[in-house]
């Protein structure tokens, strides 16, 4: 980024899960550097080059030390915050006077919506801001509307595709609302060694998703299947890929852990439960089964052989709707047989997957508009989001107390923002409270539910 000839740019990624982390830090790093690698095929290739802040928003879905170190995204200071902790250290000069070029906020919609508003008091009255991106984690099948105008105000809204850049411009301009913020880039995770041939053994990788599908039926359906398939080609290797250990939370809430559902099976030897980066699984994978994961993505990106599942039907609920016209859409019964899909490559180009080569370049017209934004007489213009206290008096100000923000963005009285780091106490407490409630999540809500069903 031209901001200087001489030093790193300095981002700040704010983000409330692992999975979203991930997506933030990787597109800091791909939109925040120029010339520097950023548009290699290794997104660690632009590590060096930028100055990266994280902050965890202090919430149920708070990645863990392992789930950080999994996604393999190395910040040069990382803390955990509450959103006006966060507000506050973007208010205020930094130590070291060198001030951020760029914020990034990967957060779920109604975060954006909130941390908007509050960055737009924050920076009331200054000469030069920072520039603020946020977007999707991957595909956008369900909430379009709402999901978009609760991100509307951000001086970069990205979209994943050609598809979604259409599809979100069509929203904003449906409402009245400027759509010049909507950029197309591609996911910042795609990458990899290319796909060349069979490996040995022949590997079937079933990507797992913590709420899609969503209850013990599907799910002990499709892991059924996965250990039959391991059973009918004991010549495979058949990996059930996880994305969170028992306990943990990632965007989603998991009521129905995979790994439970296992401990009650018997599994044939050549069948395994495994975690880790999910490009390091990619590596050896021949065949990669879903039903909806963004993992499909990245398989397609290489060029390695994709199943999006049908077993369950084709539906918005799955999220596999969004493959349809794909070519990779095929029941375990059409797998079991040896089908292998084709992808089509006009889809394949619609949508972001740069299979053809494209990526090198997929994130130029992010890294202009940045520029332009910060080098433009004054910086970046307030931001000002579609959502306020005329257009949305029934649904702003709910949005923005669950982050104790008033209707104007500052903080409501009361509101929890340390100036130090918690002590063990507070700690202990805050450890509690998450197990307290993923317990009720995991095993007290399902109990419930089955017994109203009876």
């Amino acid at each position: 980024m031209p901001v200087s000839a001489t030093k790193a740019p300095r981002v700040a990624v704010l983000a409330d899960s692992d999975t979203r982390w991930k997506w933030g830090a990787l597109t800091a790093q791909r939109i925040a550097a120029e010339n520097h690698g950023a548009s290699s095929e290794d997104p660690a290739a632009t590590t060096s080059d930028v100055r990266l802040d994280g902050y965890l928003l202090r919430g149920r879905a708070t990645p863990t030390a392992r789930q950080l170190t999994e996604v393999g995204v190395r910040a040069d200071s990382l803390r955990e915050v509450t959103a006006v902790e966060f507000l506050r250290a973007m208010g205020e000069d930094p130590a070291d006077g060198e001030p951020y070029d760029v914020v990034v906020l990967a957060l779920v919609g109604g975060g954006v919506q909130a941390l908007l508003h509050g960055l737009a008091r924050a920076w009331e009255g200054r000469t030069r801001r920072p520039v603020v991106v946020t977007g999707y984690v991957g595909v956008v099948y369900e909430k379009l509307a709402d999901g978009l105008l609760l991100r509307h105000g951000a001086d970069l809204v990205l979209a994943n595709s050609r598809q979604d850049a259409d599809r979100f411009r069509a929203v904003y301009e449906g409402v009245g609302a400027d759509a010049s913020a909507v950029t197309e880039v591609a996911l910042p995770f795609l990458g990899g060694t290319p796909y060349s041939g069979e490996h040995a053994p022949y590997t079937v990788v079933f990507a797992a998703q913590p709420s899609v599908p969503d209850n013990r039926r599907d799910r002990t359906y499709l892991l059924d299947r996965l250990i039959a398939h391991a059973r009918l080609h004991p010549n495979r290797e058949v990996l059930l890929k996880l994305r969170s250990r028992p306990g943990e939370h990632t965007t989603h809430l998991e009521e129905v852990p995979y790994q439970k559902l296992a401990q009650a099976t018997g599994l044939p030897p050549n069948f395994r439960l495994v975690y880790g980066h999910m490009g390091e699984v990619l590596d050896r994978t021949d065949l990669l089964v879903t039903v909806s994961s963004t993992a499909a993505l990245e398989a397609l990106h290489r060029r390695i052989p994709t199943a999006v599942l049908t077993d369950l039907g084709v539906r918005e609920v799955l999220g596999n709707h969004h493959f349809t016209g794909s070519g990779c859409l095929a029941s375990w019964d059409q797998l079991d047989a040896g089908h292998r899909p084709a992808p089509g490559e006009e889809w394949l180009t619609r949508q972001g997957v740069a299979a053809d080569g494209s990526y090198a370049t997929a994130f130029d017209t992010a890294r202009a508009r940045i520029a332009r934004l910060l080098e433009q007489p004054g910086g970046p213009p307030p931001l000002a989001p579609y959502y306020t206290r005329a257009t949305a008096p029934g649904y702003l100000p709910g949005i923005l107390a669950r982050h104790h923000l008033a209707p104007d963005g500052t903080p409501l009285p009361g509101a929890p923002a340390a100036d130090r780091e918690p002590g063990a106490v507070r700690q202990l407490v805050r450890r509690a409270a998450r197990g307290a409630y993923r317990h009720g999540v995991q095993r007290v809500a399902p109990v419930i539910r089955r017994m109203g069903e009876l």
